[in-house]
């Protein structure tokens, strides 16, 4: 039996993208939980796993560190190639995937860096107001402009689930919520439902990203 994975990370945070991918793929792996923006303690020992003091930060059986979730995700699909979580090298649905992996963090992930402490950038407290109804509105403007280009299957890539369906079901839980997910993805929506009643995945989601009273907004 291999080394466990273990996952530094936390609940609701992008490392459940990670561990349901991992609970999927029947891998054992154990989660060091910590969230980074709970206070200082937090985000040191964070950063002392992964300067960037991010999650998930994923420490692999060879004892090496990955970090970045959308790089995570792909190297655990195409690692177990007979799970079918990404498409061959060589399927026609590949250059897609990469595509949209790379745009989810990219373009919508990245926003909350902002969010989580607007001081970052902002000068002031009316600028930080200014900044998370702008970052609000983006985020679902990108989830738009993605929508208007896919042709879901059953799933975002066909009929088969991959860990870009993982990834987008878990980031359209975050700000805006998934009632306004609903209203500007309306393709991805079914998808993402779908996703939320994987019976695989049902002990995993009421533990790790539970459905509670007014979880979609």
């Amino acid at each position: 039996m291999s080394d466990p994975y273990i996952v530094h990370g936390a609940r609701g945070s992008g490392s459940v993208a990670v561990e349901a991918a991992l609970t999927l793929l029947g891998l054992a792996y154990s989660v060091v939980e910590n969230a980074p923006w709970a206070g200082q303690a937090q985000a040191d020992a964070v950063g002392r796993i992964n300067p960037m003091r991010q999650v998930p930060a994923v420490i692999l059986p060879t004892g090496e560190l990955m970090t970045e979730s959308a790089a995570i995700l792909i190297h655990l699909a195409d690692t177990h190639p007979e799970a079918g979580l990404s498409p061959a090298l060589d399927a026609p649905e590949r250059a897609q995937f990469l595509r949209w992996m790379v745009y989810v963090p990219a373009a919508i992930y990245s926003m909350f860096w902002v969010r989580d402490e607007p001081g970052r950038l902002a000068a002031d407290k009316a600028a930080e107001t200014v900044i998370l109804a702008r970052t609000k509105q983006r985020i679902a403007d990108c989830w738009k402009i993605m929508d208007d280009q896919v042709e879901p299957g059953r799933f975002l890539l066909g009929d088969r689930l991959s860990v870009l369906d993982l990834y987008v079901a878990m980031a359209s839980r975050w700000t805006p919520r998934r009632r306004r997910f609903y209203d500007v993805a309306p393709k991805m929506a079914e998808v993402v439902r779908r996703v939320d009643a994987e019976p695989r995945l049902a002990a995993f989601w009421a533990d790790r990203m539970p459905f509670e009273a007014g979880w979609e907004g």
